[in-house]
């Protein structure tokens, strides 16, 4: 009788650590796919990473030229097609004898 009664509990300690160990395996494959920083959330942050880098790659090419911009009217005296060029666009200015042709949508 002691036999079975020390068998069965050698098998229950046995079965106890196994389903630990399942628990366990379970829980971490878990978090490794859905978990904070898992597979999904690292493939949301690659896709991320991509429109950031051509999010990146079109404000250096303004900041470019915009540091070409502010080179050219550094020049003493500035040199005259970049301020004509930055009276036209951003200001709005044109020479008296030019000819305007307003668009209408």
């Amino acid at each position: 009788m002691r036999s079975l009664h020390r068998n069965w509990r050698a098998k229950s300690g046995q079965i106890a650590v196994l389903l630990i160990c399942v628990g366990l395996f379970a829980y971490f494959s878990f978090h490794i796919r859905h978990g904070r920083h898992g597979l999904e959330a690292q493939s949301r942050l690659m896709a991320r990473s991509t429109v950031l880098e051509f999010e990146i790659r079109s404000l250096q090419a303004v900041s470019d030229s915009l540091g070409r911009d502010v080179a050219a009217l550094r020049d003493d005296p500035p040199n005259p097609d970049i301020v004509e060029e930055f009276g036209r666009k951003t200001l709005g200015f044109a020479y008296p004898n030019d000819r305007l042709f307003r668009l209408s949508r």
